[in-house]
């Protein structure tokens, strides 16, 4: 392992920049917090507000119940009498079977949404239009989605497929390099970009790795990516508590370039990267993006400062499809927390029912029989089988990017100790009170445990 730096020759450079450059770090830090809020999909604030909710106060029902929607309008939290709004109600990303409009007069209605005689999600989403300007809202029942079981189907040979691409991995030498990044470290905490060795000669696995400073073996968090192309600045506050972070990138081109970069790929080469070999099971995409998780565990191991035992995944939406992956892959993985899921039950359109993204046979035009063979191989359904240990999960019902029937079908098959906080009106994004469960739940886990 080559580490391009001197631990001694850089230790007056980390005070220097902590002691002089500690007014503009923090000033950085605020800028990133506040830029990386406003890039969250939470919905921003709006002067009118359509608030919609099922009936239940949980809303939740069991298959066959009458589903109600409540359907408010405010402006400056009054009820605005006498706006028009435009509603369908359906199963979640199918056609609507209910559509109509109404005078809401006093400001508020109650719209009969129907019911599902299976289980799943009944949606009704509502247009309301106020001084020429459209708002929207949007609510989802669960019917029963304890007993929603996965479409994928599992492949025979599922076990020995992934057996056989570990084999081939640890086939691969690591050839890691380690580049401190001083500008990042903190008084507690080193920071390096990882440049690892993946699936095969010549092929990178890039991410920020985080290490306390404190001599002393320590447990760790690996973060695994939500959809896109992106650079990485790794968390150092959770290496700050004592605990080894690697957060990854998995399109093996380095994670601290500037944005344009990212930018620029992800509207070009990388611009629709999780169909690229979808008709190949063996050259799919996501093979080396499974095996390079498998490959970052690796790393951590071989890291002095790792534990040797104490080791969580986490992340969300792609990152919590990977996180599930690669808990039911490699069992030196102790706890998973994941948001979201993504690559849930993918065939799940095939059968006239919500699939998880990327949503890959919603359109019927690009289906065809290899698609739906590999899919198998991918499917985080079918890892969600294999996983046994602990884990955190929590989404909304709201979601229109990973719809909730797909993540059902892929929480339903764990068997393993299993903790679901859901978030019933959030899409596509968190609270900050799921994020604050989810670190509680695993710094508990890994520094409780450490301490036994």
């Amino acid at each position: 392992m080559k580490r391009a730096f001197s631990q001694n020759a850089k230790a007056d450079l980390n005070r220097f920049i902590q002691v002089f450059c500690g007014n503009l770090k923090a000033n950085i830090c605020l800028l990133v917090f506040l830029i990386s809020l406003n890039t969250q999909a939470q919905p921003s604030e709006k002067l009118v507000k359509v608030a919609i909710a099922p009936d239940h106060a949980d809303w939740v029902y069991n298959i066959g119940d009458q589903v109600k929607f409540k359907v408010m309008v405010t402006c400056h939290n009054e009820m605005v009498q006498n706006v028009k709004i435009r509603y369908e109600v359906g199963s979640e990303l199918m056609n609507a079977m209910i559509k109509d409009s109404a005078v809401l007069k006093e400001g508020s209605i109650i719209i009969p949404g129907g019911t599902l005689h299976e289980p799943g999600f009944l949606r009704c989403k509502i247009v309301a239009e106020y001084d020429g300007i459209k708002y929207e809202g949007v609510a989802t029942a669960a019917m029963s989605p304890e007993l929603i079981k996965p479409t994928a189907e599992y492949p025979g040979d599922f076990i020995q497929f992934w057996e056989k691409g570990k084999r081939d991995l640890a086939t691969i030498p690591m050839d890691v390099k380690l580049t401190l990044l001083p500008e990042r470290c903190t008084e507690l905490t080193n920071v390096y970009q990882a440049n690892i060795q993946n699936y095969r000669i010549g092929s990178r696995l890039y991410g920020i790795v985080c290490v306390p400073k404190k001599p002393g073996k320590y447990p760790a968090l690996l973060k695994v990516p939500g959809a896109g192309v992106r650079g990485y600045s790794g968390d150092v506050a959770m290496a700050d508590l004592g605990i080894i972070t690697l957060e990854i990138g998995i399109h093996g081109i380095p994670v601290t370039m500037d944005a344009g970069v990212y930018n620029d790929l992800g509207r070009a080469a990388l611009d629709g990267y999780m169909f690229f070999n979808l008709d190949d099971r063996d050259k799919y995409y996501y093979k080396r993006v499974y095996l390079g998780c498998v490959r970052a565990i690796d790393f951590i191991f071989s890291l002095p400062e790792f534990d040797g035992s104490n080791l969580a995944v986490t992340g969300g939406s792609q990152g919590g499809a990977l996180s599930i992956v690669t808990a039911g892959l490699d069992n030196r993985v102790k706890y998973l927390a994941a948001f979201y899921p993504a690559l849930c039950d993918l065939s799940g359109f095939l059968l006239n029912r919500a699939g998880g993204w990327p949503q890959m046979f919603r359109d019927p035009k690009e289906v065809s029989k290899e698609k739906i063979e590999t899919s198998k191989y991918y499917d985080v359904v079918n890892f969600a089988k294999n996983v046994k240990i602990p884990g955190f999960y929590s989404w909304g019902y709201n979601d229109p990017v990973c719809p909730p029937t797909s993540m059902f079908s892929a929480y339903n098959s764990i068997t393993a100790p299993k903790e679901l906080i859901i978030m019933q009106e959030t899409g596509h994004w968190s609270y900050p009170e799921q994020n604050e469960k989810s670190k509680q739940w695993l710094v508990r886990r890994l520094i409780g445990n450490q301490q036994k």
